[in-house]
């Protein structure tokens, strides 16, 4: 629950307090029916991020999904705009922020790891930018750049939204890993690279995948790509 906003999330009962709470940000899910269509309910298909955190294979995982989605209608307090042009609107913002502090009090959490798959990445970033706890920022073929992205699919640009590209800055402090799909069409590698250019970070590392796509193959690899992080062997 936020101020303006009731979000999902699934976690489990207890977690180690050890270990950094590592949150899960769903991708923009079923948004549009077609290129001028949105959809009545923007509940993903194939809820990748809720799969790649049960795919975490040690740690503490927690999926948070974005506003609107996994909801009953009477229950979203949505307007279509929150997942078309406003996806990454102040609000949406604001409300995923407060929901990640309220699973940090839940659990008893001393730091947070951001993972956000596709437009939960961009989520993850402006989260990641407003905040003083966050001790790495993972991003899956992450929409890190929404105007270079726009302008790349030559849509009309997210008129009421905030580009995680304008925080790249304020994020150089915190260790990044941005993982792309070499095969990934919807979310190609300049993406990642016009975000890296904003702010050039010696803690940031770009890893591209060879066979990958914007949905293959993350979960099936992601407990051998999280031991990677973990042990060092992908190291910004």
């Amino acid at each position: 629950m936020s101020s303006t906003f009731m979000l999902r999330s699934y976690g489990p009962a207890h977690i180690r307090a050890d270990k950094p709470l590592s949150v899960y940000i769903e991708g923009d899910g079923f948004a549009w029916l077609n290129r001028e269509q949105p959809s009545g309910d923007p509940t993903p298909i194939d809820p990748l991020a809720l799969r790649l955190a049960l795919a975490q294979p040690d740690g503490n995982a927690v999926y948070l999904a974005r506003p609107c989605q996994y909801l009953a209608a009477q229950d979203r307090r949505c307007a279509q705009r929150y997942w078309t042009d406003a996806r990454f609107s102040a609000d949406v913002i604001q409300a995923t922020d407060e929901a990640i502090s309220q699973l940090k009090t839940r659990y008893g959490a001393r730091q947070i790891s951001l993972i956000g798959y596709s437009g939960g990445a961009a989520v993850a970033a402006l989260v990641g930018a407003r905040r003083q706890d966050v001790d790495r920022l993972i991003s899956v073929a992450g929409n890190l750049d929404s105007q270079a992205w726009t302008e790349h699919h030559r849509i009309s640009p997210l008129r009421h939204s905030l580009n995680p590209a304008d925080a790249a800055e304020r994020l150089a402090p915190i260790p990044q890993w941005h993982l792309l799909g070499q095969q990934d069409r919807v979310i190609p590698a300049l993406i990642a690279q016009s975000f890296a250019r904003r702010a050039p970070a010696q803690q940031q590392l770009i890893v591209s995948f060879p066979g990958f796509d914007h949905h293959c193959c993350w979960a099936a690899q992601w407990p051998q790509i999280w031991r990677q992080l973990e042990s060092g062997m992908l190291a910004p």
